[in-house]
């Protein structure tokens, strides 16, 4: 079994954006609505991120209780801002919001998550300059490791617009057949115990159990929960390691990748907007 980190190829990738970052004033603002434990964790490790390369960094906190109307009062006015790069809205929102209006209002040029319909339309029709975080990482992770996904049977679990949803386009993208266990599938496991390649993000902690994977799978974890106060994936690591070929630990494989992935997309939308 070999170890997917994705720390070094992050390392490459905010090696390159840290001088733009600094000529070029680049800042983040990511809006948190609420106090969802996870989410704090999250928006921490992209502040700190931001702040190792030279990115300013500013936070939004509201109230769970603010309505939908307020909230798009509080974005339109974060997208007006000159000095704001690019946007943020961390996930999940409050039921009582619907995120996608939300998420739609971001400009964009400044739509670092492409998660705006706009912006995620422009990436499935393959004329996007950014890509969603998520494809970006398991797309550095692959080439840092030599991977080639060809002729291999693929699996995706999960189909949420943060992992799943974008892996699905990206795969599609480049012609390579897939098959995707959600929460409705029955009997998961006769379907991810044929994969060569199985790529979770279905947010439930230790989903992916060994007898799931078959001998010599390349698993990679894109799911991340909060179990007993720390960060945890899909994947039952200690099991499934001893059959698979390749595992990406959690925390340290997708997760450093995503947040240097999203922050390269600032760089990009910036150089398209100037």
């Amino acid at each position: 079994m070999k170890l997917l980190e994705g720390k070094k190829a992050a390392e490459d990738i905010l090696k390159k954006i840290k001088k733009e970052a600094k000529e070029k004033n680049l800042k983040l603002a990511v809006v948190l609505v609420g106090g969802d434990p996870a989410s704090l964790i999250f928006v921490k490790e992209k502040e700190k991120v931001c702040k190792r390369v030279g990115i300013g960094f500013e936070l939004l906190k509201l109230p769970s209780e603010i309505g939908q109307g307020d909230l798009e009062k509080e974005i339109k006015g974060l997208a007006e801002r000159e000095d704001v790069s690019g946007m943020v809205v961390q996930l999940p929102l409050p039921e009582e919001i619907n995120a996608q209006e939300i998420l739609d209002i971001i400009p964009l040029g400044k739509d670092a998550d492409v998660l705006s319909s706009r912006s995620f339309a422009e990436f499935k029709a393959g004329g996007s300059q950014v890509v969603p975080p998520v494809v970006g990482a398991v797309d550095h992770l692959l080439k840092e490791y030599k991977i080639d996904l060809r002729n291999r049977k693929i699996v995706l679990v999960g189909a949420g617009k943060l992992v799943g949803l974008p892996l699905a386009v990206w795969l599609a993208q480049k012609n390579i057949g897939f098959s995707v266990i959600d929460k409705s599938t029955e009997n998961p496991e006769l379907i991810s115990k044929q994969a060569d390649v199985i790529i979770s993000g279905i947010g439930k902690p230790g989903f992916i159990k060994s007898e799931m994977v078959k001998d010599g799978a390349i698993v990679i974890d894109a799911g991340s929960s909060l179990e007993k106060g720390k960060i945890t994936g899909d994947v039952d690591f200690k099991n499934v390691s001893e059959k698979a070929s390749f595992i990406t630990p959690v925390p340290g494989g997708i997760g450093p990748l995503t947040v240097a992935c999203l922050l390269e997309n600032l760089a990009n939308l910036n150089r398209r907007n100037n």
